[in-house]
């Protein structure tokens, strides 16, 4: 057994990260913080896990050394206060962006300020297991993906290392659920303003379109466009990337790539089926679980190549990539504790 503690354990990353880990076999919760709740039980925040524990939010002045330290805070928090938290975990797992650009010129870019400790970003290895899985195993300090970022990630990093498609032409648009927005109410989040709404909120700039240039540069850096979208979901992703094969690849080329790529992995399903109406990628029915559903289909008429991802925001893109990181570090079973297979319907 293991103690992992949670800091920022009231949100939704943090509560998903804590109902996995409660029936984790190796680990052992110490402690779970919320400054705004210390001293209340963890079912005021998460009434899911009602009568499942009885554990207590703490304040992170009252943090002990623990096996595994997970950060969930807000971006920037962990950056600020580094050289305070860092030293509580023998192994750490941040789960916001704080630390997963690796060149720190980077951060003024994308997110409008320095960082201010750039000489931690090297200790951190970016935390896609599809892409890093041997880094993983040795790494002290694991810095999880966005959760755009790691559907377009996975959804394209085949055909990129295979040189399958042209890396100047890649054409991203990420549909998301409210609950990526965090738990902090806005106007945005208000449910006149959410209820039936599809909301352009970033056509241009996103944040995460800098941890997809890291990660699929195989030589070449690629050119991303990506549009942000709100929609009237609460769990889900759907991205659909418009790409353009460079070598007059076929539909049987390409399931070739994506096997050899994926054929092995536990949590990566290509879906591509001829009927029936979830011929494709479908967030609905990943809600709760670790999969990442990728699809795809060539254009008959052009070069086209469309490529579509779906997982779940608040697991493979946040909780169950910590977990599923968790458990390369210490040797298990990938799916030890990640073995929900979702709903339907």
């Amino acid at each position: 057994m293991i103690t992992v503690s949670i800091v920022g354990a009231s949100g939704y990353g943090g509560g998903e990260l804590l109902r996995l880990l409660l029936f984790h076999p190796h680990v052992k919760i110490q402690q779970v913080t919320s400054e705004s709740l210390a001293g209340k039980l963890v079912g005021r925040a998460h009434p899911n896990l009602r009568k499942i524990t009885g554990l207590k939010f703490s304040s992170m002045a009252d943090l002990k050394p623990c096996d595994v330290l997970c950060l969930c805070l807000p971006h920037g928090a962990a950056m600020e206060r580094c050289g305070e938290l860092l030293g509580l975990g023998e192994r750490i797992l941040d789960l916001s962006a704080d630390f997963r650009l690796r060149n720190p010129a980077d951060y003024p870019i994308w997110y409008g300020h320095d960082h201010p400790h750039p000489e931690w970003l090297g200790r951190f290895v970016y935390g896609l297991a599809e892409l890093n899985r041997e880094e993983i195993r040795t790494a002290r300090h694991i810095a999880c993906t966005g959760c755009l970022a790691a559907a377009s990630i996975l959804s394209l990093a085949p055909l990129l290392r295979a040189g399958a498609v042209d890396p100047s032409r890649i054409f991203i648009e990420g549909k998301i659920g409210s609950s990526a927005g965090g738990n902090k109410a806005d106007q945005s989040s208000h449910h006149p303003e959410r209820s039936g709404a599809v909301r352009s909120f970033k056509p241009t700039g996103h944040r995460h379109t800098a941890e997809m240039l890291q990660e699929l540069d195989f030589g070449t850096r690629p050119e991303i466009h990506f549009s942000g979208t709100a929609i009237e979901l609460v769990r889900g992703i759907l991205i659909t990337a418009h790409t353009f094969v460079t070598g007059g690849q076929t539909e049987k080329d390409i399931w070739g790539i994506y096997r050899k790529a994926y054929d092995k992995e536990p949590f990566i399903r290509i879906i591509k089926e001829q009927q029936g109406i979830y011929r494709y990628p479908e967030p609905k029915t990943l809600a709760g679980t670790n999969y990442c559903d990728i699809g795809f289909e060539r254009d008959p008429h052009t070069d086209r190549l469309v490529v579509m991802g779906a997982l779940d925001n608040l697991v493979k893109g946040a909780a169950g990539q910590a977990v599923q990181n968790l458990n390369i570090m210490f040797g298990w079973d990938e799916r030890t504790g990640l073995e929900f297979p979702g709903l339907h319907p």
